[in-house]
């Protein structure tokens, strides 16, 4: 049986099968900076696509069977459809194949100091920030995120030293397949129920996660699930959250419109003030985890405030996209309730005239599972615009739609197309409104077009 570790040892030449993906251009990288012969084939042009290119690597566009001709190990990635031709070739032939988590889990088990990030919300986040932290404070990490870094310019970096940080999913399982040295767990949650089937399931797949850990679980201690999955492991914790019990907690908050600022405590002791450049009390406990990992991999307060305070936000994370002539939009990745819920309540206490989430429900089985859960945190802004639900991987067996959902929230709309969406938000928002659009598919081009229509007005 080839495993991807003894694979990697004996071949040159990888083939990856829609290399511009953005979880897979970082591993591309990696395998580049190690000297491996790398050539790749995508769909579509990308920004992940050029960076890919500027390293060199050739890359086919249209997937054809001839395309891995010459390869001697291929990646593939989870959204390539069982169907594709590439992978037809790849599996009925002798060439070992591996799909894209089996790659990373082993890259992590080749550094010396990976971290790696894992909860139902927050990932992406705590990785940037570690990530920043780490790369200002001159530890130059290897890193793979969930979203687009500014001060990296992309998903991904290559560094030279024995620290790595990465996201750790647990879609389907993804995260047992790493190897980290260090684990956080952010907050343990009801989500992708559609695969896990019980909440029971999901802390015991953490559970498995926090075992492979080979020295440090930073976890939060204000959360009940996360302290289960954790109960009577022989590694050594360390807590973070609000709660003084905890390892590190926050003293003397302070909001702004869009900062945070507050003392760190560690056991009692003050180490010193933070000016956190992000809202939200959930970004609060998001600093401590990447102070807390940050501090375990060497670094002390000092070098890291300065480097935490530069951070803005990964990519589609409260991302803001234009304020012009007292309209706001900002962009941002949640999908599940609880995310709307801190996102949508720190939004309502910045000050702003009126806060408009404008939706995405991503897939029907989340939709419908959680659909009481949607309704409530919906009703949290001002106004309310949601696009039909975008199914992705999955058919509509549950006779679930966005209609009715609007048919529980008071006042809010619904619309087939971003179009429709876009028009009805700026004929109706007014003088210093904030406009968010929420979700994990493509709900961002609605943003777009809104700002297209608020230029030309």
């Amino acid at each position: 049986m080839n495993s991807v570790s003894s694979v990697l040892d004996r071949v040159k030449r990888i083939h990856f099968i829609g290399i511009g993906g953005a979880g897979m251009c970082p591993l591309a990288e990696i395998l580049h900076s190690k000297g491996y012969e790398l050539s790749g084939s995508d769909n579509n042009e990308t920004d992940t696509l050029k960076r890919v290119r500027a390293l060199g690597i050739p890359v086919a566009m249209g997937q054809r069977a001839e395309n891995i001709n010459g390869a001697e190990m291929i990646v593939y990635s989870a959204a390539i459809m069982s169907d594709n031709p590439e992978l037809c070739a790849a599996k009925a032939s002798t060439i070992p194949t591996f799909e894209r988590a089996e790659l990373l889990g082993e890259l992590t088990r080749r550094f010396d100091n990976c971290v790696a990030v894992a909860g139902t919300h927050g990932k992406t986040t705590v990785t940037s920030m570690i990530t920043q932290i780490m790369l200002g404070a001159g530890l130059d990490p290897t890193a793979v995120i969930g979203g687009k870094l500014s001060v990296i310019g992309g998903n991904g970096r290559v560094g030279e030293t024995e620290n790595m940080v990465c996201e750790a999913c647990e879609f389907v399982d993804t995260f047992l397949r790493m190897y980290p040295d260090v684990s956080v767990i952010l907050n343990i949650d009801e989500d992708h129920l559609d695969y896990f089937k019980t909440l029971e399931n999901i802390i015991k797949s953490f559970r498995r996660f926090a075992e492979k850990t080979t020295r440090t679980l930073v976890v939060n201690g204000d959360d009940a699930n996360t302290l289960k999955a954790i109960d009577g492991l022989d590694k050594e914790v360390i807590t973070f959250g609000f709660g003084d019990t905890n390892d590190y907690y926050p003293q003397n908050i302070s909001y702004e419109r869009s900062k945070a600022r507050f003392d760190v405590v560690y056991k009692g002791k003050t180490l010193g003030r933070v000016n956190l450049n992000v809202i939200g009390e959930h970004n609060i406990t998001n600093a401590l985890a990447a102070i807390a990992c940050a501090v375990k991999s060497g670094l002390i307060f000092e070098e890291i405030v300065p480097h935490l305070e530069m951070f803005t936000g990964a990519g589609r994370r409260f991302e803001e996209l234009y304020n012009k002539n007292g309209i706001t939009i900002v962009d941002d990745y949640a999908h599940h309730p609880e995310e709307l819920r801190v996102t949508l309540e720190a939004a309502m206490n910045m000050g702003y005239n009126n806060v408009w989430a404008v939706f995405q429900p991503f897939t029907y089985s989340r939709t419908k599972i959680l659909f009481d859960e949607f309704v409530q945190v919906l009703k949290i802004p001002n106004k309310v615009v949601m696009s039909e639900i975008m199914g992705s991987r999955e058919v509509n067996t549950y006779g679930v739609y966005t209609s009715q959902l609007a048919e529980k929230i008071p006042g809010s709309v619904w619309f087939d197309g971003f179009e429709e969406i876009a028009d009805y938000v700026v004929k109706n928002a007014e003088k210093d409104d904030l406009i968010i659009t929420l979700g994990c598919g493509d709900i961002y081009k609605a943003a777009k077009i809104m700002i297209e229509k608020f230029e030309n007005r």
